[in-house]
């Protein structure tokens, strides 16, 4: 029997770039959400140093667990699906940097005044602790809003 493939993570809202994202991994994003209003499916183009990657994703769900569906595909199956993504599009750099046996990602969006940082945990009642780097420039939680 199989289980249904779910993401469990919390976002926050930054007041900017934590320094302790320099010389860390990074990847540039381009994504794109397809119409929808009760599934949210979008591609994205994964950039990093050892090249590019396609990916579809769909959701479901709202709130720290939510079902996701992904699976790889090749870019011209990305291209024709970005098209339909008009006026849904995010450019992005995502940083991750390692804390523990977790990985924050600070998200960057080259496209507005934007920073974000999420963390995926291991269950839905785990505690999110900052790390010292991060703490100073956490808002708010908005893993709800977006």
């Amino acid at each position: 029997m199989s289980t249904i493939p779910t993401e469990i993570e919390r976002k926050y809202l930054l007041t900017g770039v934590p320094p302790r994202v320099d010389g860390t991994p990074y990847k540039s994003l381009r994504q794109g959400y397809l119409p929808g209003e009760v599934l949210v499916e979008r591609v994205r183009h994964i950039s990093t140093a050892e090249g590019d990657t396609y990916v579809r994703t769909v959701k479901a769900g709202v709130g720290v667990e939510r079902i996701e569906l992904e699976e790889a595909c090749d870019a011209a199956l990305f291209e024709a699906l970005w098209a339909l993504t008009g006026g849904r599009q995010i450019a992005k750099v995502r940083y991750l940097v390692p804390d523990g046996d977790l990985t924050w990602e600070v998200d960057v969006f080259n496209d507005r005044d934007l920073v974000l940082a999420e963390i995926e945990l291991p269950t839905v009642d785990t505690d999110v602790v900052f790390p010292d780097w991060l703490a100073p420039y956490v808002i708010r939680e908005v893993t709800t809003e977006l």
